[in-house]
């Protein structure tokens, strides 16, 4: 299945784009996804820790399972100043 990935703020430098699709099996969590993507895009490897996720409007865990058409936005904290 194909999901859509969106990156923001400073992950659009890291990837060199600001979205991407990624073909994952059925059943695969936010966590096999952010697997792949550091694969693919070995940079974002950095901020593994501290990556926001967000699937449609809603914050989710790494153990979000993903659905067909699912839209998955990946940006670093919010700071202030």
């Amino acid at each position: 299945m194909t999901v859509r990935v969106h990156f923001y703020s400073y992950f659009k430098e890291l990837t060199g784009c600001p979205s991407t699709e990624e073909t994952v099996v059925e059943g695969a969590t936010i966590d096999q996804l952010l697997g792949q993507l550091y694969g693919r895009f070995p940079k974002l490897t950095a901020m593994r820790n501290s990556t926001l996720i967000a699937v449609g409007v809603d914050y989710q865990g790494r153990s979000y399972v993903l659905k067909t058409g699912d839209e998955v936005s990946l940006f670093p904290p919010v700071q202030g100043g």
